[in-house]
């Protein structure tokens, strides 16, 4: 970077993340010193080198700033970026308090799924049943940056967040050899709410893995997130999440139209997964036939399925009672 092009861009930087950029902030922040260092300006006129030499100070003082202020500290729309919360699929999120979460996406080039998810979580808010939306996160805004530098412009949601929530990631390292088929119960049941709530809504999620799916211990609560592989209506799921194509039913590798099928056999897989070999006859017989090859011969409702699994578990363990779950057995 040329000296007087640093020097423009710290005059025109109205924000952190217009003068450092969403890319690689860390990198210009060094591009930047290098550009503008007093040491490094040689014969420059003497204007050149005292406007250079001011646009140094700006640039170590807002970085310093910063990273005072959390990680990287830079402000993105009115929110200004705190901790990395989570590193999901294909964006970081960060806490910008209030309990709301800032998701980012880590290529531009992923700003379709980012839109993909904004719209599906709209969807569902205008058209589902109140008392179940908090099965899905609520989107709170979205907006456009564009990096001042690059020019690359990125979609961004910012995402209200409940706290003590565990991925059923979490739940499996925590049962390695299987979990109780009473506990996977609630789990399975509530993620069928989740579905059902999204399915009459007219949206299909696309990858029901166990990453995804978000639970509440202590109530019982289940949240199932990442929704930027949806589809509204009919159509073929946009991506398969790297490292788990075998998690999905045919259709989605062949590119054929999805439906409420594939998130039920979808939801069915992370259930058998994990119980592990402690899953009852049953309970297995009930997940196979939600996983059968061809989606016309699957589930497609999940209301429907819910009162079918329903009867499986009576059937098992007699009528339901609350039962205290732990992730530390």
């Amino acid at each position: 970077m040329r000296t007087e092009e640093a020097i423009r861009l710290v005059a025109a930087a109205r924000t952190d993340a217009d003068l450092f950029g969403a890319d690689a902030p860390a990198r210009r922040y060094r591009e930047l010193v290098a550009a503008l260092h007093p040491d490094r300006l040689g014969t420059l006129d003497d204007r050149v080198r005292a406007e250079a030499t001011d646009a140094f100070v700006r640039v170590t003082t807002r970085w310093r700033a910063g990273r005072a202020t959390g990680v990287d500290g830079f402000v993105l729309g009115a929110y200004r970026l705190g901790a990395l919360a989570h590193a999901g699929d294909l964006a970081d999120l960060y806490d910008v308090g209030a309990d709301r979460l800032l998701k980012l996406p880590r290529d531009p080039a992923d700003n379709d799924l980012m839109a993909r998810e904004e719209r599906a979580l709209r969807l569902i808010e205008e058209r589902g049943d109140p008392r179940y939306l908090p099965y899905v996160p609520r989107l709170v805004d979205a907006f456009r940056h564009r990096d001042a530098a690059t020019g690359a412009e990125r979609r961004i949601t910012v995402l209200a967040t409940a706290p003590g929530l565990h991925s059923l990631d979490e739940v499996r390292r925590a049962y390695p050899d299987g979990l109780d088929a009473r506990d996977a119960a609630w789990m399975w049941r509530r993620l069928l709410v989740a579905l059902g709530l999204a399915h009459r809504a007219g949206v299909t999620h696309g990858a029901v893995l166990p990453r995804h799916v978000l639970i509440e211990p202590d109530g019982h609560g289940v949240v199932l997130v990442d929704w930027c592989f949806s589809v509204v209506g009919d159509g073929a799921i946009p991506a398969l999440v790297p490292g788990h194509e075998d998690w999905y039913p045919p259709e989605v590798a062949a590119r054929r139209p999805c439906g409420p099928g594939t998130d039920l056999a979808m939801a069915a897989g992370c259930m058998t997964w994990l119980m592990g070999d402690r899953a009852p006859r049953e309970l297995r017989a009930f997940a196979d036939g939600c996983r059968l090859p061809a989606p016309h011969a699957r589930p497609d409702d999940a209301w429907r399925l819910l009162r079918e699994l329903d009867e499986v578990l009576e059937r098992l363990y007699g009528p339901r009672t609350f039962r205290p779950f732990t992730l530390n057995p």
